[in-house]
């Protein structure tokens, strides 16, 4: 089949979730043989044309906050219905507003798509914004012919909101089995094994302040527990230029607070494997791809207590109440008291995630859904898969 993948910034991912998810599920359709192709934003994209055994096809956009996805959207399912796809592929709720353009383009091919988070809930938003999210969340579950949602909690939602059956197929991560050079901390003024680290975009949504808050408070009322740990929070702005000053103005006044900027490649590895914990305090997710990740990394992660967190950190975690930076610097404290327990907690946190979140598998799933779809255009064997 020949599958194109819109509504992502481009591979190879830089950051966030959704650029990851596409990658990795790119290249596993890839490798069965599939003509995949992902469109990318001439912003995010470098002059890469495939990677990963996947073609990379840049199409425009109008750069602003609130027309990138969509207008770029626009042009890639154009461009999509050019390349004569049989699969079209939209990733997010934004983009899905255009879901029904390919079926007036190129009626014989079959639409998916995966319903990643609940965007409008998310602060950078304004009111019309949100509404327009909004109206994607039903076109996510109206018009295509399957949707796809990447977490349980997920899954309710668009029944209990929308009374759409979706099939959950989840988002994944490797675990890791190659060592990381601590060399590459250096930079960072970073030692293994004694920094707490946070992997995310510096949108308000995923609580960077909320972390810097809490370390200071730790730090501030157990100074010998805190002497000569670090902070290091991994991630840049996304059209948030005004939330990436503030985290920096919050940072600039301790010297153990580490902002990284993006990594990625060998620099990230080695982030995340010399960790001694993760910490994720987001407000709002789909299933997060950074909490995956550190638990294949066999690392403790500490998140929110929001239901899409607690589906990876409720047995296989720590968590704290959301938007509580008091609790959030007591659970960092116990984090840093028992690191033998918390060594524990990511050993079982990486076996479990081996288990029930390989790309593979999740290749494998998506590779089925799509096959359904071409050999009974009623839905009727997708609707089996739920």
């Amino acid at each position: 089949m020949k599958i194109a993948m819109i509504g992502q910034k481009g591979i190879p991912a830089r950051s966030g979730g959704i650029e990851r998810h596409v990658e990795e599920l790119s290249a596993e359709l890839a490798k069965r043989g599939h003509e995949v192709l992902v469109f990318c934003r001439s912003l995010y994209a470098d002059a890469t044309k495939s990677h990963r055994g996947v073609a990379c096809i840049t199409t425009p956009s109008i750069r602003t906050k609130h027309l990138d996805a969509i207008t770029h959207t626009f042009f890639s399912i154009i461009r999509a219905a050019r390349e004569q796809v049989d699969v079209f592929h939209i990733h997010g709720v934004g983009p899905a507003l255009l879901a029904w353009l390919p079926k007036l383009l190129r009626p014989n091919a079959k639409v998916i798509v995966t319903f990643h988070c609940i965007d409008r809930h998310h602060q950078k938003w304004n009111a019309f914004a949100r509404f327009m999210l909004f109206v994607g969340e039903w076109m996510s579950c109206h018009v295509p012919d399957a949707t796809i949602t990447v977490s349980k909690t997920l899954q309710a939602y668009c029944r209990l909101s929308y009374g759409r059956d979706t099939i959950y197929i989840p988002n994944g991560a490797h675990v890791a089995m190659e060592p990381a050079d601590a060399f590459l901390l250096k930079p960072f003024t970073l030692e293994p094994n004694q920094y707490l680290m946070m992997c995310a975009r510096l949108v308000r949504h995923k609580g960077a302040h909320l972390f810097i808050e809490a370390w200071k408070h730790l730090r501030a009322n157990d100074p010998e527990l805190t002497a000569g740990k670090k902070l290091a929070i991994v991630g840049d702005g996304a059209f948030t230029d005004a939330y990436v000053a503030e985290v920096k103005t919050l940072a600039a006044s301790d010297e153990s607070i580490v902002l990284t900027g993006v990594q990625t490649g060998d620099n990230l590895h080695a982030l995340f494997a010399h960790a001694q914990g993760v910490v994720h305090p987001s407000e709002s997710e789909g299933l997060p791809i950074a909490i995956l990740e550190a638990m294949g990394y066999g690392k403790c992660v500490l998140s929110s207590d929001i239901p899409e967190n607690l589906e990876l950190t409720a047995q296989h975690g720590l968590t704290f109440k959301t938007g509580d930076a008091h609790d959030l610097s007591e659970k960092m404290r116990w984090l840093l008291e028992h690191p033998d327990l918390a060594l524990a907690v990511g050993r079982e946190a990486r076996e479990h995630i081996a288990k029930m979140y390989d790309w593979n598998d999740i290749g494998e799933t998506t590779e089925l859904l799509y096959e359904s779809l071409n050999l009974q255009p009623n839905e009727q064997l997708a609707k089996k898969m739920v």
